[in-house]
């Protein structure tokens, strides 16, 4: 009886109880990626995570914060104070993904990333002129510098370089990722190779210009199911 009791009890859920229901994150890092740009970054990432299937909890993309890096940054810290107090918990990294471009702050948004606490938890992204930079390491590797030349901006330059590798492209053009993702057949591993051997180069050479960081953003995101939240 004592049986029949509890079973009577226990009553099923309601559809609008299911719907409350929270959605559960996976057992590795809880990421957020705050973006220049509003279509062309978070597109790029979005088709990431998508293509390698990272649970939707894991990661935040947002690109609601302008143009400017130091806007970027400070909206990327209060994006992360605000989730602090989630029942979801902190994010276990925050990446600030902006260009160099003609910003005047761009040297001060990276010391502000370096200066943020926790520590190890904030990662600027940066790319000198910007983005599609990255995306021509997918096609050739070069250390041409690029600066702006009349009317014409860098990253202007930097994407007519891109066209003419990839005529098609243009900014907050979606399928980006997809279709640079095997192009030599390597899931990235060529325009990754050609990135840090640009880092290494513009270290030799005491200039940022070129270079990029998205790779190793890039890389943390193909390999996050291996890291557990700490």
């Amino acid at each position: 009886m004592g049986t029949d009791n509890l079973h009577h009890k226990r009553k099923p859920k309601s559809l609008d109880e299911s719907k409350r229901r929270k959605p559960v994150r996976a057992s590795y890092d809880k990421v957020l990626i705050v973006c220049e740009g509003s279509k062309t970054e978070p597109l790029y990432f979005q088709e990431l995570v998508d293509h390698y299937e990272i649970h939707s909890t894991n990661v935040r993309i947002s690109g609601d914060c302008g143009s400017d890096p130091v806007s970027v940054v400070k909206h990327g810290i209060q994006l992360y104070q605000a989730e602090k107090q989630a029942a979801s918990g902190p994010f276990d990294r925050v990446y600030c993904v902006f260009d160099r471009d003609a910003h005047a702050n761009y040297r001060q948004a990276n010391e502000i990333v370096g200066g943020v606490k926790p520590k190890g938890v904030f990662f600027a992204t940066p790319s000198v002129p910007c983005f599609e930079y990255w995306l021509l390491l997918h096609f050739d590797y070069t250390t041409a510098p690029y600066s702006a030349v009349g009317g014409t901006s860098s990253c202007a330059a930097a994407l007519k370089k891109l066209n003419s590798y990839w005529p098609e492209y243009a900014k907050g053009r979606a399928g980006t990722f997809l279709h640079t993702l095997n192009l030599r057949n390597d899931e990235l591993g060529y325009a990754k190779a050609n990135a840090g051997r640009v880092l290494s180069a513009a270290g030799e050479n005491h200039t940022d210009n070129p270079s990029t960081h998205v790779h190793e953003l890039v890389d943390y995101l193909q390999g996050i199911k291996k890291h557990p939240p700490q």
